[in-house]
């Protein structure tokens, strides 16, 4: 599967963009500012139905602007498994819509068809980011990594996103009604007893999958940071979660006056982490920035090689801005990654030409490369 086209309308500075793709390669060039990294955001927003940045829709609209408009075509490759839920098989091509008016609820259609609920479109056409701000995966709290196991696991199985949103429903109604008691110094133990019964199901659901995620994920981190590195470090992730020992209802129940001293639930799937390590050390604390960058592409890297697996065809990679704080050893390793492994439909940014023609100097297939200045896209290669 690749996107052939892609027309922009409103979005972020783009009045109006209509770009046509190679199903190998893409390459953006140009300063900082000028709206590389906000195509390869709405391509990401075309797959998943938000922003990469994690930005409410409503920033996405170009300024002055009262809607956003995204319009892609995608193609299925040779041995690509041609039955897709939803889809009309017998059309080479898909034409995606995503589109959100100001105030007004985002939609997407797929050939003319809207669909009813976000959630039966989500994985059908599966997208890997890497961009700077993966630095929070290592840096920032526990949030971003279970944002980074939702995301994958969420474009995998329908199952498994239809959980996390049942658990956070009833998540957010405990939170409240902790609250609650809290302000109005009362406590109803039947009414909370209520929304504890319905909380283990999706609960376990998540956990067993996390977990079942993360035993396929680390032996092809491990493989990839090697590759990235040239073995220089062992790195390891290890998933940390509270249901280990004990089911939903008995951390409920062992937690509830600490949950309620607290107003809030403190155990449970939404506490869950990874524990990031390398050479035995947690990479917050010990990890140069060329170390730090090569973990994170390797990251991104396995959660594009388990999407691939799961889904049986090769998820659309998105690279921006990724050379940057790489030494050139590290580069070079990348470089020979990318070029060696199929990777699919690849984009990549940079703010550097030359670096750009040296990685399509070395690509023997099928490329695209664009200068891209003030929200305007020139093609430099025939």
């Amino acid at each position: 599967m690749y996107l052939s086209s892609l027309k922009l309308f409103n979005f972020k500075n783009y009045e109006q963009l209509a770009l046509t793709f190679s199903p190998r390669l893409n390459c953006f060039s140009g300063l900082n500012g000028m709206g590389k990294t906000n195509v390869l955001d709405a391509v990401h927003f075309l797959c998943l139905c938000k922003s990469h940045t994690g930005l409410n829709d409503k920033y996405l609209v170009r300024h002055g602007a009262s809607f956003f408009r995204l319009e892609g075509a995608f193609r299925r490759t040779t041995g690509e498994q041609a039955e897709q839920p939803g889809a009309n098989n017998q059309q080479p091509t898909t034409r995606i819509v995503a589109k959100y008016p100001l105030g007004q609820r985002k939609e997407i259609e797929r050939d003319g068809a809207p669909f009813n609920r976000l959630t039966d479109y989500i994985g059908q056409f599966p997208v890997v980011m890497i961009a700077p701000d993966d630095v929070a995966l290592v840096q920032d709290g526990s949030e971003d990594r279970r944002r980074f196991l939702d995301a994958t696991l969420s474009q995998i199985s329908p199952g498994y996103l239809q959980s996390l949103l049942t658990y956070n429903a009833l998540l957010k109604q405990r939170n409240a009604l902790l609250k609650k008691f809290a302000e109005e110094k009362t406590f109803d133990a039947a009414l909370l007893e209520s929304i504890d019964r319905q909380m283990p199901a999706p609960a376990q659901a998540l956990f067993e999958q996390r977990r079942q995620f993360t035993e396929a994920f680390q032996p092809l981190f491990r493989e990839l940071y090697t590759a990235i590195s040239a073995g220089r470090e062992a790195v390891d992730v290890r998933y940390d979660a509270d249901m280990e020992e004990y089911g939903l209802a008995a951390l409920l129940q062992n937690n509830l006056e600490k949950d309620r001293l607290l107003q809030r639930t403190t155990t449970g799937p939404h506490r869950d982490d990874w524990a990031l390590s390398m050479d035995g050390q947690p990479v917050k604390k010990f990890a140069s920035q060329g170390q730090l960058k090569s973990f994170l592409l390797a990251l991104r890297l396995a959660q594009y090689e388990v999407l691939r697996a799961e889904k049986g065809f090769a998820p659309i990679l998105l690279l921006d801005d990724i050379f940057d704080k790489l030494d050139e050893q590290r580069v070079r390793q990348l470089v020979g990654l990318l070029i060696g492994r199929d990777f699919g439909q690849i984009f990549i940014t940079d703010t550097q030409r030359g670096r750009m023609e040296a990685i399509v100097a070395s690509f023997t297939g099928d490329y695209k490369i664009f200068e891209i200045e003030n929200g305007r896209a020139k093609k430099e290669n025939d």
